[in-house]
């Protein structure tokens, strides 16, 4: 493992298993937990978070790069969510053709016709990366995509640090166990939701969860609730059918569910078709953005997350609209860019195709959908491509430049999983929160970091889609 953990220690069988015994007891000490995936809705059977025996090697400049860049993100995604024009014209060619994209923005229309309830907005973020190799062996920070919604792992990665340090005592890495950082994401995401309840005004109000009906990965938001329960502020979950049923706007648009009057609805949920089972369930969402509730993220900042918008912003000139006499902006912004390519009809994007079908492994081709386990790759592109490139269904995804980051060798600690080194990837999360009132930012921070990796034989896919496992960054 380059300049992390020596070969000695990486090879050293009898040491690694007693290290990943040690490593799964740690793990479940510090609350790094999951329920289990036959039990996902029972308090009574939890296990481990998968993650890796030792921490990843991370050159520390390009980890201070993406700390650095996140306010100057978390401003970005704010200044887009108020941009209408921008939003309209960066999505016309997508809800043509994206059912579900083109029903979050009759919600965005029916809520700027209406005019919006609430001054406050409160965004919680992550913007990821990976680290792109070039020739010459330099490493570059490269954005895959920033979530505005539901951006997980903000809890679990708050208690890794510690677990990473103690299996490095224990293999006698004394020095390296120095060089984990504090890590505490959980504390930051739930100071700016409390910021957020302050500004709207109730103590009787309560911060509501709305959550799905599958909660293996309740832990992580368990911690944020935890936080503001320190801070005497309420916490509710609530499912979409919930807020249906018992949910209702008074005459001053306030929120109520369950009798609770809602001061802040953090979205888990929503950010999927498949998490909107009925029509009542887009019931429920149009009547939470109505509301004087603050909603995180409210649906402008939901459609500024999406994959056609990263695209657009990449366009030469773009960035400098939003960022006006600000260059160093810009430019810090634009360094983390990498290669967009839009699929709209017409020249630029029959150029895309063509680019994509002749060197298919050279790129990735989203649709626009979170979550994890949507992208497609290789020879999938070229099925995918050859079916719509004639016609405006293409239009549904972007094209990006793959990313190569360098493998290092690890080991991937699941439950029931075999102990065995594994060539894996990471991916670097900088988790943002942010408060504006009206046209103040009140409140813009970078609150932490996550690490992901997954063995290399995997194209795609997050923790909560069982591929990739918690870590942490070894700077280097």
């Amino acid at each position: 493992m380059a300049q992390g953990i020596p070969d000695e220690v990486m090879t050293n069988t009898s040491l690694i298993k007693e290290l990943a015994d040690v490593a799964k007891d740690e793990a479940l000490l510090q609350g790094v937990l999951m329920r289990t995936q036959e039990t996902p809705n029972s308090s009574e059977l939890v296990t481990y978070a998968p993650f890796t025996l030792f921490p990843s090697p991370v050159p520390k400049a390009v980890f201070l790069q993406a700390l650095a860049v996140q306010t100057y993100y978390n401003t970005l995604v704010d200044k887009i969510s108020q941009d209408t024009d921008f939003l309209q014209n960066a999505l016309a060619s997508t809800i043509e053709v994206d059912d579900f994209t083109a029903r979050l923005f009759r919600i965005h229309q029916q809520i700027l016709k209406e005019g919006k309830s609430q001054s406050v907005v409160l965004g919680l973020n992550r913007s990821d990366y990976m680290l792109d190799q070039s020739k010459d062996k330099m490493s570059s920070l490269k954005q895959i995509e920033i979530n505005t919604f539901a951006a997980s792992f903000g809890g679990l990665s708050s208690r890794t640090p510690d677990v990473h340090r103690h299996i490095l005592k224990v293999a006698g890495r004394f020095e390296e166990s120095q060089r984990i950082l504090d890590n505490n994401p959980a504390i930051g995401l739930a100071r700016a939701a409390a910021k957020a309840w302050e500004l709207y005004g109730s103590e009787r109000a309560v911060v509501m969860f709305l959550v799905e009906d599958v909660q293996r990965n309740i832990f992580d938001q368990r911690y944020i609730e935890s936080e503001l329960w320190k801070k005497n502020i309420s916490t509710i979950r609530k499912r979409f059918d919930d807020v249906y049923k018992t949910g209702s706007l008074d005459q001053n648009k306030r929120l109520f569910v369950d009798g609770k009057e809602v001061a802040v609805v953090y979205f888990r949920n929503g950010y999927m078709p498949q998490n909107y089972i009925s029509e009542q369930s887009w019931d429920a969402r149009l009547m939470m953005e109505r509301s004087l509730a603050v909603k995180c993220p409210d649906i402008s900042t939901h459609l500024a997350g999406t994959k056609k918008v990263q695209q657009v912003l990449a366009r030469p000139g773009v960035l400098e609209n939003f960022f006006p006499g600000q260059p160093q902006v810009v430019e810090q912004i634009r360094a983390t860019f990498a290669g967009l390519y839009t699929l709209d009809m017409g020249p630029e994007g029959d150029k895309t195709v063509a680019m994509a079908l002749a060197a298919p492994d050279q790129f990735v081709l989203k649709p626009q959908r979170e979550g994890g386990g949507n992208n497609i790759y290789g020879s999938e592109i070229c099925q995918v491509l050859e079916g719509v490139k004639d016609n405006t269904e293409r239009t549904a995804y972007i094209l990006m430049d793959k990313i190569n980051p360098t493998p290092v060798q690890n080991y991937l600690l699941r439950r029931d999983g075999p102990l065995t080194i594994s060539n894996c990837l990471s991916e670097l999360g900088v988790f943002g929160a942010y408060v504006r009132q009206g046209k103040e930012m009140v409140l813009n921070e970078c609150v932490g970091h996550l690490l992901r990796t997954k063995s290399s034989e995997h194209s795609d896919g997050g923790v909560a889609a069982g591929v990739a496992v918690l870590d942490n960054p070894l700077l280097i």
